[in-house]
């Protein structure tokens, strides 16, 4: 049994303020002077006037005006029941008729729903966060949960309801920070956002967290979606194959790629192409390439173009400029079918302050830290999440568990890692604030990495958890048991660093510092490394890869295939920036589509043709990929020859009784061609020379093997018993490999 509602009470209903509006909307049970009866009220701002009509029958029941502020009740004397309804309500001369909110109880999201979103541990709180098309006692409609614990009020605003706050507010559930109502008869496709009130009155509009699709930009209304059922999945061989391999010990070579600017329709307004395009277009190119993964910058949806999709404003949502989820479900689908994985860049480092995102979400810092030592990135002009708070983390673990489900990724490259681990990341003396013991260590984000890929890995053992973190943090890719932050693998931004400056620099000078091409091996098995040459390598001034290469025309395109060849054998996963396998000379514009035109150009196409070959012999060859973390699956033969800037080496794969398993690789630095070379090779017989960059079909000067390799001699060399004498060909790497096991027999 209900009371009458205090005057101070509808006030605080009708000035929007009310943290319950169900204690005085909906139907209630009030005693009348001689007997019980049903009240129902409902707030109808501008109705002229409204009505009951029960379920089943066409009869009304008039309500009267009890405020001026558009609040009705209908008295149904006698009734000790409460019956399903629907309100008709007459506003400008048109009838309008639908079920009342608040004859629904918010019961979707359960108590124990609420306590483990409050330990941090509700893996699937995206099932109920959100808006989600239900049915609550055979009444279709879609269930609104927001977490926002310091609001005073929230209500569901969209083109449902004229986005007008006073007509759909939410109810706080418990104490758990949690607002929830259900909306009966909205449909699919409708847009709306949570319009709050925050402890100082201040009224604004926030894009759903949780939201499944949103607007394109300009706009930011978050869209009533349902994803389930959407699409039908075919990659069930992908997913057998991939739980039956170990990634580890697989061939890697990814294709890093923006979607916006890979390809556009230049003649259709410079578009972009759709998510079913780019099934079409680019994973027919990438399957042609023989690349055997897709990385995709982040595709999370985004306000602002120039940031690449780093700065997300829709965690859960697949941006719109492509097309709607279900056809990013057929571009994955498209991917497993033709044997490649998908992975995903993934943001939990920081978010954007723009006004209808995370920022100051219900008018504190929610997401957030407070103080702007803890919580700001001046750098990017973006905040930092609170790794503290657990319903924060909640929502970014169960957000990566949701496109690992829904859309079947195989794996994330977690972005900026390192400005997660220091709290003095990018910050003076002054501008941060030690941890508890003192040091520049952020304890919160690091238990929070160690949650997250132990959750991860439970979950789906064989998907690849990438961290980008430039530092010498230990244990990055280590098990979580043993110490470790839990990650698969780790970007090698220090191999990229030294190759490039080296490679950058003109060839007379190099011998000078060829400790920066040996000093990776250093260090090169403490971590899983991954063998960046990333997008962040062709923007900002940086020159392409191309361009930044010395030498005339023909050295740059030398040089480039030469880097690639050294990428390629070097122990680690690959990864290339889309254009850098062309040649694009012209920096990445995020804003235009590659310059696809070089191909009708030679040199260009050749290069092509180069990195082509390059993969379909890396992932053919499991000498170059079966141990890429482990010492035993490499071996210097020499890497001292800096006066004529050389470096050989031998590449193993696990079955090293086998010469077969062997992997010879010889490059050469310099434009000069090295004449009568020894070098030193662990059996005897014919050697065939299955790579180099010099050949004439890859735009090289054409000095190849005569007889497509080298017979070995019985002459010591370099710690081994046989040794080749070759001609190592200008700027040019050549691989050899033992011909037969047949026709070689270990020395």
């Amino acid at each position: 049994m209900t009371h009458t509602p205090s005057n101070e009470e509808i006030e605080k209903l009708t000035g929007s303020s009310h943290s319950d509006p169900f204690s005085i909307l909906g139907p209630h049970l009030i005693d009348g002077d001689d007997r019980k009866s049903l009240v129902i009220r409902a707030l109808l701002p501008d109705a002229m006037n409204a009505s009951i009509i029960r379920r089943g029958s066409k009869r009304r029941h008039p309500m009267q005006q009890i405020d001026s502020t558009g609040l009705f009740e209908a008295v149904f004397h006698g009734e000790t029941t409460r019956f399903k309804y629907r309100v008709s309500v007459v506003k400008n001369g048109n009838e309008t008729v639908c079920y009342d909110p608040y004859s629904f109880s918010p019961s979707y999201i359960t108590d124990y729903d609420l306590y483990l979103f409050g330990q941090g541990t509700h893996y699937r709180v995206f099932d109920r966060l959100g808006a989600h098309s239900i049915s609550i006692d055979r009444v279709a409609g879609v269930h609104f949960a927001v977490w926002a614990p310091n609001a005073l009020r929230i209500s569901v605003v969209g083109d449902f309801n004229e986005w007008d706050g006073r007509r759909h507010q939410m109810k706080l559930l418990a104490n758990s920070g949690v607002w929830a109502l259900f909306i009966p008869g909205i449909s699919e496709g409708s847009l709306y956002k949570y319009e709050l009130k925050a402890q100082n009155g201040k009224v604004f509009l926030k894009s759903d967290p949780y939201a499944f699709y949103s607007q394109v930009r300009p706009d930011t209304s978050s869209i009533v979606y349902t994803i389930e059922n959407k699409h039908q999945w075919n990659d069930s061989k992908w997913i057998k194959k991939k739980t039956k391999t170990d990634v580890w010990e697989e061939p890697v070579a990814v294709y890093e790629v923006h979607l916006g600017s890979w390809m556009r329709i230049a003649t259709e307004e410079n578009r972009f192409l759709t998510y079913t395009e780019l099934a079409d277009k680019l994973v027919c190119y990438v399957k042609d390439m023989g690349y055997t993964h897709i990385e995709l910058l982040p595709i999370m949806a985004h306000p602002y173009d120039p940031s690449w999709g780093y700065q997300v404003s829709g965690f859960y949502s697949p941006t719109a400029r492509h097309g709607r989820p279900e056809e990013l479900m057929g571009f994955v689908d498209a991917c497993h079918q033709n044997d490649i994985g998908v992975i995903l860049d993934w943001v939990p480092s920081h978010f954007p302050k723009d006004a209808h995102a995370l920022a100051w979400f219900d008018g504190t810092c929610l997401y957030e830290h407070a103080d702007p030592r803890q919580g700001e990135h001046k750098e990017w002009g973006t905040l930092v999440f609170n790794y503290g708070k657990k319903q924060v983390t909640n929502f970014l673990i169960a957000n990566l568990l949701f496109w690992l489900e829904k859309y079947h990724i195989d794996g994330f490259r977690v972005d900026a890692v390192a400005s997660m681990l220091y709290l003095d990341y990018s910050r003076e003396d002054g501008e941060w604030i030690p941890n508890r013991f003192g040091g520049n260590e952020n304890l919160e984000a690091i238990d929070f990495l160690r949650h997250l890929n132990s959750v991860v890995y439970e979950k789906f053992p064989h998907v690849m958890m990438i961290a980008e973190e430039s530092t010498a943090w230990p244990a990055v890719s280590k098990p979580t048991h043993l110490g470790g932050l839990g990650f698969g693998f780790k970007w090698n931004m220090g191999w990229m660093h030294d190759v490039l400056a080296y490679m950058t620099k003109d060839p007379v000078h190099r011998k000078y510092h060829h400790h920066n091409l040996t000093f990776g091996l250093l260090y090169a098995f403490n971590e899983n490394f991954i063998l960046p040459l990333s997008h962040d390598e062709c923007v900002h001034g940086k020159q392409s890869l191309l361009d930044r290469m010395p030498g005339d025309h023909w050295q740059k395109f030398a040089n480039l295939r030469l880097l690639y060849a050294f990428m390629y054998s070097h122990p680690g996963k690959k990864l290339l920036f889309m254009g850098g396998e062309f040649g694009q000379w012209n920096e990445w514009n995020y804003a235009d589509s590659l310059d696809w035109h070089l191909l009708n150009y030679e040199s260009h196409s050749r290069l092509k043709r180069y990195v082509r070959d390059l993969n379909h012999i890396y992932s053919s060859e499991p000498p170059l990929y079966e141990i890429d973390f482990e010492q035993t699956g490499f071996e210097w033969i020499d890497m001292n020859d800096s006066e004529n800037s050389v470096l050989a080496f031998m590449r193993k794969g696990k079955k090293i009784q086998n010469p077969r398993n062997y992997i010879i690789v010889l490059l050469n630095f310099t434009p000069v061609p090295r004449d009568n070379y020894r070098i030193g090779v662990p059996f005897p017989g014919f050697y065939e020379e299955i790579m180099n960059s010099d050949a004439s079909i890859f735009g090289g000067s054409g000095q190849v093997l005569p007889k497509g390799g080298a017979d070995a001699e019985k002459i010591p060399w370099h710690s081994c018993q046989y040794s080749l004498c070759l001609c190592l060909p200008p700027l040019g790497a050549m691989i050899l490999k033992p011909a037969s096991h047949e026709s070689n027999a270990q020395g």
